[in-house]
């Protein structure tokens, strides 16, 4: 399982452990990863995500998971994500 999160594409970074002594040894920085359940209001669906912390808190701020997809650019989103935009487009234009 990938540590990359399926709506920001938020991922691992590198940098520095710096010891008291200032010794440096490489490190990974993961993101704050989550097995959460949004639901979708157009599709009255429930759909389960790997998102990060952050993610999570973006998706609050833009009004839930529809309004998130629909602001999000197609190449931050995993495959899983851009199956649920391209199923929200096809029942918003349906309507």
């Amino acid at each position: 399982m990938s540590r990359v999160c399926e709506l920001t594409g938020k991922g691992p970074t590198t940098g520095n452990n710096v010891s008291h002594a200032n010794n440096k040894t490489r490190r990974r920085f993961l993101p704050n990863l989550n097995d959460v359940t949004l639901i979708s209001d157009v599709l009255g669906q429930s759909f389960k995500l790997r998102i990060s912390a952050a993610g999570l808190r973006s998706v609050d701020h833009r009004g839930g998971l529809d309004a998130f997809l629909m602001k999000a650019d197609d190449t931050e989103l995993s495959v899983n994500a851009l199956k649920i935009k391209k199923a929200i487009v096809k029942a918003q234009a349906a309507a």
